[in-house]
């Protein structure tokens, strides 16, 4: 059984371990290992993860069992000044797929929010998977980034969004 809970440093070496076997598992025939590698070292680094951790107006959670990180999920509310969540990671660890795990950590960020209005997601258009998943779960799409401006990844996006309910 897993429980949903708050993140801390402590966590961060096993959701180092998690994210990377899942996203190499979602993305690898997609991008090939380079492409996957590079986005790894720059999406999951130490410090990168250190500083979602300690970001403010945001929430960090891991499923846990007690002995292993089962699923992490990372939300945080716009920079902009809207009512907006921004789910920026819910993965789940390829062995624990179609448990309950990732409804679990997605249910607990919607409730983290109180004065969101909309929580927004970005998600590779091929991963089909991912995609059942959100649309399951309330998300209608939402329009496209093309990530193709000066510093972004060059990887085109399908944007989904899900109405919030008021709290």
């Amino acid at each position: 059984m897993y429980f949903v809970r708050t993140a801390s440093e402590r966590d961060l070496d096993k959701v180092r371990a998690l994210l990377v076997e899942a996203f190499r598992s979602a993305y690898a025939d997609l991008y090939g290992e380079a492409k996957v590698s590079e986005l790894i070292a720059h999406l999951f680094s130490p410090a990168a993860l250190q500083a979602r951790l300690a970001k403010k107006n945001a929430e960090f959670l891991v499923a846990d069992n007690g002995k292993t990180v089962g699923g992490i999920g990372y939300a945080a509310m716009s920079d902009e000044r809207t009512k907006t969540v921004m789910l920026h990671l819910l993965y789940v660890r390829p062995s624990l797929h179609r448990q309950g795990i990732g409804r679990q950590i997605f249910a607990e960020l919607e409730t983290c929010f109180p004065d969101a209005e909309i929580m927004r997601l970005e998600v590779e258009p091929r991963n089909e998977k991912a995609i059942a998943f959100y649309h399951a779960h309330g998300f209608a799409d939402a329009g496209r980034n093309e990530n193709d401006g000066p510093g972004q990844s060059g990887i085109a996006t399908l944007i989904l969004e899900k109405q919030l309910e008021p709290h």
